[in-house]
């Protein structure tokens, strides 16, 4: 018969009329549950994701227990690739070589022989060369699964079976972390000690009532396989375990095992002899690669981002030890240490994001205490079910040795019914009211097994079982004996992560970071002495050591022809030096990055960005919280604080805002002691005030300090008012007068003054 056109199905018969937005979202959206529950959350009862579960399967599969011999690695990943898990084999194998890596699980699942990559960040050997078997841990893990313990799933092709989770006592989601980047949501989970998480289990299990304070003591926090350092505080800690969400400072950690004394050994410190020493890490942040931290600490050096460290050097062997060399003997430690936290990954963040599957494969946040009140109603099913599976298999096993010991009891009759009938089953089934299961199990006997002593096992057998049964039983009815037996089995499991054992140690310390050193880039230089002086034109440079400047104010120092000295300051090279110019900016330069005093210097506009028209009114050496006397011609000022007027580029910053000509004339230090502040005008107007009535700024134009008819403000300075006002006579003694008898000038801020004292200079000038 041939097919006419009205015959064939016509293909636009099967498109479907639908808005193009509402079939996206619902194709997206079956994506997106997919991935979010069979790919990248971990499941809260085993902490697995599926391809790790399967890997597990497919090696128990193969019967790659921890005591077995080694089984080529490809021979695994074809195994699950071709029966549970249809995807690439590369994706498959590097989620083996996870799961076998001592520096990336806290508690290895899978035992690797072989290249299986290294800290430094080296990828794993290919498959075919290398070889694995499951660990006692992963053993552990999968405790229970021939108990009926868990529900059994079809694999994609329905061939086989796989389980929908494993049922083993260890709490592997807490202790080996996970982590994973869904649609829409994210996971990321640190190890931790399993010691400590099953303590706090036990104390939920005889408190369920308990604070989560209390599980904090317990469980300290994150420990990770490469150890180091979490310098949070506890109450930080414990704030992001009881939300699900936080985030922890992870320091690599500095140890001498070689060194002498104590507290060099655990700060790090070698010492060589001489004064000098070098830096020892000896355990790196968790996931960071040995050979990037390195690259990026050796970078900096090249990069001169840290000047005072000389040289690093890799000395690893199975543990790892990184030699840090400092320039000098004179290099602070704790300075160099702090320098590369901020650096280089020395210091890193892992964040906590306690995002799971539930029983219910539903997706979610959950602090600590209801993360092991899940696992704990997890553990207390599988508990029954294991308790129901056994109590069916020992109905199994009564129904038969009931039969056999009828059968025992009636032997000759039994062996005469087997002899004479056709049909022996039904007969026997009749006269000794077997069950069908019975009769069979009789007839399938061997002869060996006729024997007097047979029977007495089996009566003893069948006490046996009844007992059980009745433990069984009353363990079903009873949830303080289910909590029991989970408390006896948690401490038996305990015994094998023990804090004594090699593998349970505990190796992150958790420790808040201790007050350090505060990094800067320009503190870290060598501290020396030097004497900085700045000419009236501008030439600025900085000689070794405290000079004397003498009572001219030349020192020993050159100047340029019609040059003279203008400021000169004592401070050290790490000190922040401060220059004030008279149109209100304020400059800052480092010590340290100043010319030398061999010849004239340099210009400190090839510095800095002043305006050409604009003088320099002081050189002042910043001092953390010292604050300075700021005073316009205007007759307005107020007081700054150093700390908020260093400027981080070389145009400066603007403090003090002026109009039209009026400009900055005093930048001056105030003595902690001083109490009063005494201002003079271009009219030899003298006003003396409290130093409280003039108000603390960072900018603006201030407040009127005394009030002018004609001219403007000449200086101003503070002093103690029990002291006296002093101010210098002139001449080549250099000597001062002090008027202690000041109260007549004072008077509140803002007032016109009167003449000052006799002797006042000519100048107006203190």
């Amino acid at each position: 018969m041939v097919a006419t056109i009205d015959d064939e199905k016509d293909p636009f018969d099967a498109i479907v009329d639908a808005p193009f937005d509402s079939a996206l979202s619902e194709r997206y959206l079956v994506y997106a549950l997919s991935t979010i529950t069979a790919r990248s959350l971990p499941d809260l009862r085993d902490g697995l994701k599926p391809v790790h579960r399967r890997i597990l399967w497919g090696m128990r599969g193969l019967r790659l227990s921890s005591d077995s011999a080694f089984k080529k690695s490809s021979r695994v990943v074809g195994d699950v690739m071709g029966k549970y898990h249809p995807h690439g084999n590369l994706a498959l194998y590097d989620a083996m070589v996870r799961l076998a890596q001592p520096f990336t699980l806290r508690y290895p699942l899978v035992e690797g022989q072989g290249n299986f990559g290294n800290i430094d960040g080296d990828n794993a050997a290919a498959e075919r060369y290398t070889e694995c078997r499951l660990t006692k841990t992963a053993m552990q893990l999968m405790d229970g699964l021939d108990e009926g313990t868990v529900d059994f799933v079809p694999t994609y092709n329905n061939e086989e079976e796989e389980p929908s989770l494993f049922p083993g006592l260890f709490p592997n989601l807490l202790a080996n972390g996970a982590s994973g980047i869904a649609v829409g949501m994210a996971t990321s989970i640190p190890s931790h000690n399993v010691a400590e998480v099953i303590d706090a289990t036990l104390e939920l299990i005889d408190n369920p009532h308990v604070e989560h304070s209390r599980l904090m003591e317990l469980m300290q926090g994150p420990d990770f396989a490469t150890g180091g350092l979490i310098v949070d505080s506890a109450e930080a800690i414990s704030n992001a375990y009881e939300t699900g969400r936080g985030s922890f400072r992870v320091r690599g950690r500095f140890f001498a095992a070689e060194a002498k004394d104590e507290a060099d050994r655990e700060a790090g410190i070698e010492r060589l002899g001489g004064g000098q020493y070098q830096l020892v890490i000896s355990e790196i942040p968790y996931q960071v690669p040995k050979g990037k931290l390195i690259e990026q600490i050796a970078q900096a050096i090249a990069d001169r981002k840290v000047p005072i460290l000389e040289d690093v050097r890799d000395e690893s062997d199975e543990q790892v030890r990184i030699v840090l060399v400092p320039k000098s003997r004179n290099v602070d430690p704790e300075l160099l240490k702090e320098s590369l936290y901020k650096l280089t990954d020395l210091e890193t963040r892992f964040g906590l994001n306690l995002n799971v599957l539930d029983a219910t494969r539903t997706p979610m946040v959950m602090g600590l205490k209801e993360l092991l009140e899940n696992w704990l109603l997890h553990q207390i099913d599988i508990l029954q079910r294991c308790s129901r599976h056994r109590l069916a298999k020992i109905a199994d096993r009564l129904e038969l040795v009931e039969g056999y010991i009828i059968a025992f009891l009636n032997l000759d009759r039994v062996i005469e019914i087997i002899r004479t009938e056709d049909e022996p089953k039904p007969v026997m089934m009749a006269e000794f009211g077997l069950t069908d299961r019975q009769a069979e199990a009789i007839l399938n006997m061997r002869l060996r097994s006729l024997r007097k002593l047979e029977e007495m096992q089996l009566r003893q057998e069948k006490d046996e079982l009844l007992a059980e049964r009745a433990e069984l039983e009353a363990l079903l009815d009873s949830p303080a004996r289910q909590r029991t037996r989970l408390k006896r089995d948690l401490n038996a499991l305990r015994k094998d992560y023990d804090e004594d054992t090699a593998l349970g140690a505990r190796r992150t310390r958790i420790a808040e970071a201790a007050t350090t050193v505060e990094f800067s880039m320009d503190a870290m230089i060598e501290k020396e002495p030097v004497t900085v002086v700045l000419s009236q034109k501008g030439w600025i440079r900085a000689a070794r050591g405290h000079v004397d400047m003498g009572a001219d104010g030349c020192g020993d120092f050159k100047y340029k022809e019609g040059d003279g000295p203008a400021f000169a300051v004592h401070c050290q090279t790490t000190d922040k030096l401060l220059i004030a110019a008279d149109d209100g900016r304020f400059f800052t330069v480092g010590a340290d990055k100043l010319p030398g005093a061999r010849g004239f210097g340099e210009p400190i506009r090839n510095t800095l960005d002043i305006d050409a028209e604009a003088q320099v009114v002081s050189l002042i050496v910043h001092k953390p919280e010292l604050q300075l006397l700021l005073a316009a011609t205007t007759g307005k000022g107020f007081a700054a604080v150093t700390d908020e007027l260093l400027a981080e580029t070389r145009k400066g910053r603007q403090v003090v805002n002026l109009k039209d000509k009026a400009k900055l004339v005093v930048a001056r230090p105030i003595d902690a002691a001083h109490d009063h502040v005494a201002v003079v005008g271009d009219n030899r107007k003298l006003v003396v005030f409290n130093l409280e009535e003039m108000p603390v700024m960072a900018r603006g134009q201030g407040v009127t300090l005394q009030r002018y008819r004609d001219g403007g403000l000449s200086d101003a300075t503070t002093f103690r008012l029990e002291d006296g006002l002093s101010w210098t006579m002139g001449g080549e003694t250099g000597r001062t007068r002090t008027e202690s008898e000041i109260h007549l000038w004072k008077v509140a801020r803002g007032a016109a003054g009167r003449l000052p004292p006799t002797g006042f200079p000519k100048d107006n000038r203190f």
